[in-house]
């Protein structure tokens, strides 16, 4: 039962907090801390993260699975990688992920009553215009399903605005954030959520309006792509300028079962009409202009690029090689692909950088693992956590039958909710399950590491306690606010799940969000410049110290039991 705490009980718990991970490092825990000292030393005062992040932003830029710039990238990682004395360094092939795509030319442009240059993306997989479309748009302004039968043969070659004008509040507070003590606070006192967590697995329930809501704007698209629609432009999820931009829409009628529908990226997917983001402010203005009676015409050329001889996807993977306990694995991750209308800095090349360096400083200080470290950076996890769960499913298990659903937001219009009661899962193991000692990840933006979600693994509650103490200076945001949060709690929406949901004992850090959810996630701002650098160099540091310590543990982490059931186990 959550309970309200005064501001005095609060500072008693931060206080007993820090100094229960300070005493946990005793015989329940040991580790080098000599070691420690030297990871911290390195990371903190000779850091090269910076300069891997300004790399894989700044000249690849982003990075769309299956695109020419994130192969470029992948390259370069695993030549950075190989270089600084990792084993094994390759890309590892996975898929078909289907077909990949890539942005060559667009414009974007108000010519009547007056000109003015938009503010606008192209939806990644939209096709290109038949050279520059112009034309005065359709407002499809529809509240019912009786609305559509108005736009019936009025909408062949248009340019058409899909929805109403959305509202733009004021921003009264700053966008960034960080943790607040009351905030760590409830993550330490939450209790476990179901397998996955937020946005992992899991069940949706619309409302009836929702569903209706829903249904009514699939049956637009679907009238769209009947009539042959020439653009279809929308507006973005924020504003000022921060515009959220990602897949384009492949709409089909909700009784189609899920085995006869395509996925955007398939080769052989039904034809998709180009489609456009366009900043709210300015969509708005076009939808007032309109309702005035206004004579607007619009012009847009998008040229777009598929990629369809080579369908696979590929994950980058290195390793340093273990000692006496060399054919057990500790991994470390992060997912390397971003989307396009930024260059992908805080999703989630901050994560991959973190990873890159964590090896680094392990590497340069010439620390002999007993483990074999290995890094996964990982393709695909913005289309469902593909390129991890691929490689978990090769090398590690895979679960029979259906798979979770993975990633944020609603399931596909007209998706069937699954049964109140379902029998337990099953597994096929592979030898190497048993040989995985943990994997931690990261990826919610550039803010510093303030502790870690357990997962629902309570037995590693102690030890990793422990290994935050000789860290506790660097964890808060004042020497009074100096503790890691230890969340039960399950986390969702990133690679971690993919070894969690086969067993695996994997773990996110938890991060201050800074301008995460507000600014970079998905949006044309997610760029080099929003990156926080002490924060990364702070993050870099506790991965290269906690992969460290796994790797130098007696016995591998402890696990959860497994929720299934494991009847086959290959390659025995």
């Amino acid at each position: 039962m959550f309970k309200r705490y005064t501001a005095i009980l609060l500072t008693i718990l931060i206080s007993l907090a820090s100094s229960v991970a300070v005493s946990a490092q005793g015989p329940q825990e040991k580790f080098d801390q000599d070691a420690i000292a030297k990871i911290k030393e390195e990371g903190m005062k000779h850091s090269q993260v910076m300069d891997t992040l300004s790399y894989l932003t700044d000249v690849p830029g982003a990075r769309l699975t299956g695109s020419p710039n994130i192969r470029a990238a992948q390259e370069w990682a695993k030549q950075k990688l190989a270089a600084w004395g990792l084993q094994n360094a390759h890309l590892e092939a996975w898929g078909p992920f289907g077909r990949g795509w890539s942005l060559e030319g667009f414009s974007a442009n108000l010519t009547k009553p007056n000109y003015a240059p938009l503010i606008a993306y192209p939806k990644a997989w939209s096709p290109s215009t038949n050279g520059v479309v112009r034309g005065q748009p359709v407002f499809f302004d529809t509240k019912t399903e009786a609305d559509l039968d108005k736009y019936k043969g009025k909408l062949k070659g248009a340019i058409v605005l899909l929805t109403e004008a959305r509202e733009v509040k004021p921003h009264y507070e700053a966008l960034g954030h960080r943790q607040t003590d009351e905030e760590l606070l409830r993550l330490a006192d939450a209790e476990p959520q179901g397998a996955g967590g937020p946005g992992g697995p899991g069940r949706f329930r619309f409302t009836d309006e929702q569903r209706a809501a829903q249904q009514l704007l699939n049956k637009k698209w679907l009238m769209l792509q009947e009539e042959g629609a020439a653009l279809v432009i929308e507006p973005s999820r924020g504003d000022g300028g921060t515009m959220f931009v990602q897949s384009a829409n492949l709409a089909y009628p909700q009784d189609t079962p899920a085995d006869k529908r395509k996925t955007i990226r398939d080769k052989d997917a039904p034809p998709v009409l180009p489609q456009v983001v366009v900043a709210v402010e300015h969509y708005n203005r076009i939808i007032r202009m309109i309702q005035r009676g206004a004579s607007v015409q619009l012009e847009f050329n998008v040229s777009a690029k598929f990629y369809e001889q080579d369908l696979m996807s590929y994950n980058v993977v290195a390793e340093i090689p273990g000692t006496d306990l060399k054919d057990e694995i500790v991994m470390l991750g992060a997912h390397f692909d971003s989307w396009h209308s930024g260059t992908g800095a805080t999703d989630n090349a901050a994560g991959s950088a973190v990873c890159m360096e964590a090896l680094r400083i392990l590497q340069t200080l010439g620390l002999k693992p007993r483990r074999t470290i290995r890094i996964g950076l990982w393709s695909g996890e913005e289309q469902g956590l593909l390129g991890s769960r691929a490689y978990v499913a090769e090398h590690f298990g895979k679960r029979l039958g259906p798979e979770p659903r993975f990633g944020g937001g609603p399931p596909p219009a007209g998706a069937q909710p699954p049964p109140e009661s379902q029998a337990p899962p099953q597994f096929e193991l592979k030898p190497e399950h048993e040989k995985v000692a943990g994997y931690f990840n990261l990826d919610n933006g550039t803010g510093k590491i303030r502790g870690i979600y357990m997962q629902g693994n309570e037995e590693v509650r102690s030890i990793f306690r422990a290994w935050f103490a000789p860290f506790k200076d660097m964890l808060g945001t004042t020497k009074d606010n100096a503790y890691a949060t230890l969340s039960i709690a399950n986390t969702g929406g990133t690679d971690h799940l993919s070894y969690d949901a086969v067993g695996l004992p994997g773990f996110q850090f938890i991060q201050d969000q800074i301008e995460y959810d507000s600014r970079t996630h998905h949006s044309n701002m997610d760029v080099y410049d929003r990156i926080q650098e002490d924060d990364m160099k702070q993050a870099a540091t506790i991965m290269a110290a906690f992969v460290y310590n796994t790797a130098m543990r007696d016995k591998k982490l402890p696990r959860k039991p497994l929720q299934g059931q494991p009847v086959a186990r290959t390659g025995q």
